[in-house]
């Protein structure tokens, strides 16, 4: 699924990125919990997350994560930004809690992006 698509199905806002919403992401992951992200999460997903920090940034670009949605209207800093920005990550913010935000993606067809071993 596009960029593009995840922005309308959410409503989401471009903060970081507005020109590479043609890439695509093949699943979704929603976790507030960095460290679930580096267990399960497989590569070329979208991060969902109400946590702002540059722990986030850091952890997606590790486990080849081109794209976080920051949920619950949560305002990344500048300084979390200007760090997506530098690791060429597309970063969108939508009002909607989490649950919501990632039924929406399931229901447009968005796989899940997490394993268990």
């Amino acid at each position: 699924m596009k960029l593009s698509e995840i922005k309308e199905i959410l409503n989401a806002e471009v903060l970081v990125g507005g020109d590479e919403l043609d890439r695509e992401v093949f699943s979704a992951c929603g976790s507030d919990l960095m460290s679930d992200v580096l267990a399960f999460v497989k590569d070329q997903a979208l991060l969902l997350t109400g946590l702002v920090n540059g722990q986030v940034i850091r952890t997606a670009e590790m486990m080849d994560i081109h794209a976080v949605i920051f949920i619950r209207g949560k305002e990344p800093t500048a300084e979390v930004l200007n760090l997506a920005e530098s690791r060429e990550m597309v970063i969108m913010k939508t009002d909607l809690p989490m649950y919501p935000a990632c039924g929406r993606l399931y229901a447009a067809g968005l796989a899940g992006g997490s394993v268990r071993s």
